[in-house]
């Protein structure tokens, strides 16, 4: 009798044994079967100008864009209206909403949703209450209500504020700009932005040492309150939720408890300075 019940368990065990391999044998199959069918339905979108694409106002774009929106020859000259309209304008001058002109014309999607700094208005600005961080603020109201009730200011300089046009640069943190003696040059724009823990002090030579804007996120801010430029403004860059609840710790003076895609930021920043909407004077990115 003891033999026959062993004999059945050890069937049973087979059994199920054999089951668990099919079981398997079959997920993997599947999972190469659904791959298979992801990467040619990728190529073929690639392949077929079919995908539509649409402005900001909805309208369906033609087939000089690609995919994402974007005008396919960036490198093109300047469209007739913007040729006429800043041609009189000589180089290195400031040209009052060129920039945004130009972005609109080889990125229809371009829009804005919003002011640049969130005030204690921002609640009506419905487009950006739709979409989560970094596209939006949805989900962060309270956050962001907090921290603004104990902000004293929301905007740039009253000086800059005045400016009809204001010229801007942005100084990234990497190593190409050593030994290139920009310093003087990146301070003689109206706005310097740099970004998180970019250092000034001792690189003047080649960064300069004007900073208007220093925009960063909690993983890359300075840590000590002293490294921070006293008439530079702080710009908080909210990629995630945990951002906003970081910058209420800061500002309430909350004990501090505690990542993005940098391939994508680099491609769109290529093409914007292949369109020339920006341009990127040590040829880094």
């Amino acid at each position: 009798m003891q033999e026959i019940v062993n004999h059945v368990k050890m069937g049973l065990l087979v059994f199920v044994r054999n089951l668990l391999l099919a079981l398997c044998l079959f997920l993997v199959l599947g999972f190469l079967y659904y791959s298979a069918w992801k990467l040619h339905l990728f190529q073929w979108e690639d392949s077929n100008s079919v995908v539509l694409s649409f402005d900001s106002a909805g309208q369906t774009l033609g087939s000089e864009y690609d995919r994402l929106g974007f005008l396919l020859k960036l490198d093109s000259k300047l469209p007739a209206e913007l040729a006429t309209k800043y041609a009189n304008f000589s180089e290195g001058t400031c040209k009052p909403g060129y920039a945004s002109a130009l972005m609109t014309a080889i990125f229809p999607r371009f829009s804005k949703p919003a002011p640049m700094f969130l005030d204690d208005s921002f609640r009506k600005w419905a487009r950006i209450r739709e979409f989560v961080p970094p596209f939006g603020i949805k989900g962060q109201d309270n956050l962001i209500k907090a921290i603004l009730s104990v902000t004293k200011e929301y905007r740039l300089t009253p000086a800059l504020d005045s400016l009809s046009c204001r010229r801007c640069i942005i100084v990234g943190n990497g190593g190409v700009l050593a030994n290139k003696s920009l310093g003087s040059r990146i301070d003689d724009y109206d706005i310097v932005v740099r970004l998180n823990s970019a250092p000034v002090k001792g690189f003047e030579k080649d960064v300069g040492s004007k900073t208007t804007l220093r925009i960063t996120y909690p993983e890359g801010a300075m840590q000590r309150p002293e490294q921070y430029e006293r008439d530079s403004l702080f710009v908080l860059a909210g990629f995630k939720w945990q951002d906003f609840k970081w910058l209420k710790y800061i500002v309430y003076k909350e004990r501090v408890s505690w990542t993005h895609n940098i391939q994508r930021e680099k491609e769109f920043l290529r093409k914007l300075v292949k369109a020339h909407v920006i341009t990127d004077l040590t040829s880094g990115i």
